[in-house]
């Protein structure tokens, strides 16, 4: 699931320190603290209000990147003090939420990737009066679980959107690849891609690990030579998807969502057809802004529906002036 269009004027500042909580997989949501005194804005913490960020994010996704850049920005730009973990294990990220709860922040963005083991965690956080909002996943989720405002791409219209274009351009047997199980998000872009191209087939990969994901990928192409387009949904997955095709000698064109410098570039180079970008970067930056409005003057961010960041295509027309954005880490 991601979006980043938002650059506003900003505060001619102080140095300001942002706490942030970089927690892995395998430290099980260890909280790390780390100094960030880039770019203008408030002293963090100047405002009074502490946000814990808690995300699925695994390690060595850049997509993640983007999203923690927004939300440094949007701390500085609002003096809060920022908490950031993130856990890809389900149950370790809902303790994640469950320990910015004892902590008694001010108020949680999170990720709703696996809404149905975070629930019992965000409803801990609105019996407090915590206030809470989702982002990148659980779209259709983020109500019933209490979250106030929601910020991300509408996935499955997002894939209706990469698969019109492949049917446009004559695909009748994309593969699309999904790097993480049970994510409501990816599943929802593949089902939209199958709504425009009724042949479109799913293949399960470890996104963990980027050698599994060359090897499945290039043995199913291998295997099958009728795909003619290989969806993939995240943007590393994309240039292992690269390898893959090049290893298999398969003539499939690839198109992918999210993105990052070197998908740019391939975009550009005309190896990638085009990028379906979610825009992390103002995902994380509306969100805790919309905390900061909310617990500052009440506002309410939507009118009670999701706030779109995206879809938002990037293709040979357009990435001559989005590549040098992703150079700085907001696209």
């Amino acid at each position: 699931m991601r979006l980043s269009r938002i650059r506003g004027a900003r505060l001619v500042a102080v140095a300001a320190v942002v706490t942030l909580g970089v927690a892995a997989c395998s430290s099980g949501g260890k909280e790390a603290t780390t100094e960030d005194s880039s770019g203008g804005g408030n002293a963090a913490g100047s405002s009074g209000y502490t946000v814990a960020f808690v995300t699925h994010e695994t390690p060595g996704d850049t997509f993640w990147d983007k999203i923690k850049a927004g939300a440094q920005q949007a701390a500085k730009d609002t003096g809060v003090t920022l908490k950031y973990s993130n856990d890809p294990d389900a149950a370790k990220q809902a303790g994640l939420i469950q320990s910015a709860v004892d902590s008694k922040v001010n108020g949680i963005a999170t990720t709703l990737v696996t809404p149905d083991a975070l629930a019992g965690s965000v409803k801990a956080a609105t019996d407090a009066k915590i206030p809470v909002v989702g982002l990148n996943s659980g779209i259709d989720q983020y109500k019933k679980l209490g979250a106030l405002m929601y910020f991300g791409s509408d996935e499955t219209v997002a894939g209706t959107a990469a698969g019109q274009r492949i049917a446009e351009a004559g695909g009748k047997h994309p593969l699309c690849v999904i790097q993480a199980a049970g994510s409501v998000a990816l599943e929802a872009r593949c089902a939209g891609v199958k709504s425009a191209v009724p042949g479109t087939e799913n293949l399960q990969v470890n996104g963990a690990d980027d050698g599994a994901v060359v090897s499945t990928l290039q043995a199913k192409l291998s295997q099958d030579k009728s795909i003619d387009y290989i969806v993939t949904l995240g943007a590393p997955i994309a240039v292992d998807a690269l390898k893959a095709m090049e290893a298999a000698a398969s003539k499939a064109k690839l198109i992918t969502f999210d993105l990052n410098t070197e998908v740019a570039q391939n975009i550009q180079d005309g190896k990638i057809e085009f990028s379906i970008d979610q825009q992390p970067y103002v995902q994380g930056y509306l969100a805790v802004t919309s905390l900061y409005l909310y617990l500052k003057n009440g506002n309410d961010i939507g009118g009670g529906k999701p706030v779109l960041t995206g879809p938002s295509f990037v293709d040979k027309d357009n990435v001559a002036t989005i590549l040098p954005f992703t150079k700085k880490n907001t696209r």
